[in-house]
């Protein structure tokens, strides 16, 4: 007397799907390649000067913050246009 019909499934009928995420905002990613381009103006600039200057021993503490907020500019602007 054992009954012989198959187990029922353990999955539900249906699959999950998450609803889609919303689009960017239109107007932060224009605002945050504008504001990466003005951070990366000194960088730029310091790395021509200290160009067509010299480093000399040392280097000049200006030039690597400089530099560091051109990154910070880039990384924005790599940010902006990467985000979903």
């Amino acid at each position: 007397m054992s009954n012989s019909d198959p187990p029922p499934p353990t999955e539900p009928p249906y699959k999950y799907v998450p609803p889609p995420s919303p689009p960017p905002n239109g107007c932060a990613t224009p605002f945050m390649l504008i504001v990466g381009m003005i951070l990366l103006i000194p960088g730029v600039l310091c790395a021509i000067i200290s160009a067509k200057i010299g480093a000399g021993p040392g280097g000049n503490p200006i030039t690597v913050l400089a530099a560091l907020v051109a990154l910070a500019g880039l990384g924005l602007m790599v940010f902006a246009v990467t985000r979903k």
